[in-house]
């Protein structure tokens, strides 16, 4: 078997392994979607919503659509997060990484399956069930309220949607690799490893300089891919138009590189800790 061929294998064994990945989404769009026609049924008043202006009008239509997008996306996050922070230091938790190294699989090849699940599958899965959900609610919806009809911008919508699920995925890279790596190291807790010395240190930054750049830094993180790849005030509304994206902003950003480039180095490190670090 080729190298190709084992990490295809190793990214089915962790597919098989974590159908969370698949089941959380789809589970808050089982809750979301009865919630929306509920919501439907209540405000399916066509004049009310045709007197609005046309600004607001579409944001109306609009927002629960971006919600339970929002939702599912959210929650696909969580998994991820999750998923990266167990990935590695489950298999020497129950003491399988003795049978996975027994495989002629490398430790290159088995930290780059796991990761591509946070950095690519978990965020296809979430958009694709965003998705779906979307056109579910419209199709259920038309008979209440016609006008949403022509008053929605699905297709822009999706187009946004996808760019938004695109960007975040590279923009949370360091941060899935940070867990990674603390996945292979921690020898109990991994969520408390990857937590507590982040607060400590911006404690002890606080302590000593009065500053606060450490919880400046990791806010950034999270949130800076909407700062940098949408236009300013872009999420006060539902987007609904290509105009608010700006991807030129974003990729030519040298926060987005940096990022990167920690992600692949903290992968290395995860690499050189799984062919050494023994089973708990």
């Amino acid at each position: 078997m080729t190298r190709r061929s084992h990490f295809y294998w190793s990214v089915r064994r962790e597919l098989w392994e974590h159908r969370s990945i698949f089941w959380v989404p789809l589970a808050v769009a089982g809750v979301a979607l009865p919630a929306f026609l509920i919501h439907m049924a209540r405000n399916a008043d066509a004049r009310a919503i045709a007197a609005l202006a046309p600004a607001k009008r579409a944001a109306a239509i609009a927002m629960p659509y971006s919600m339970v997008a929002s939702m599912i996306l959210f929650a696909s996050l969580i998994v991820g997060f999750f998923f990266a922070l167990d990935a590695l230091h489950a298999e020497r938790r129950d003491r399988s990484v003795l049978f996975w190294k027994s495989m002629p699989v490398s430790d290159l090849v088995t930290v780059l399956a796991k990761a591509f699940v946070p950095f690519a599958v978990v965020p296809a899965v979430a958009f694709l069930i965003a998705l779906a959900a979307q056109s579910a609610m419209l199709a259920a919806s038309l008979p209440m309220l016609p006008i949403q009809g022509e008053e929605l911008h699905l297709g822009q919508m999706t187009i946004a949607m996808a760019y938004g699920v695109a960007i975040h995925a590279l923009w949370f890279m360091p941060i899935y690799g940070y867990l990674l790596l603390v996945s292979a190291w921690a020898p109990r807790a991994p969520l408390l490893w990857a937590v507590v010395p982040i607060f400590a240190l911006a404690a002890a930054e606080k302590l000593a300089l009065g500053s606060a750049f450490v919880l400046t830094v990791v806010r950034y993180r999270f949130m800076g891919a909407m700062a940098e790849g949408f236009a300013p005030n872009a999420m006060n509304s539902p987007l609904t138009q290509l105009s608010q994206l700006e991807p030129a902003r974003f990729f030519a950003g040298p926060n987005l590189w940096l990022g990167l480039a920690f992600a692949a180095a903290f992968l290395y490190a995860a690499v050189r800790l799984r062919r050494s670090r023994e089973p708990n």
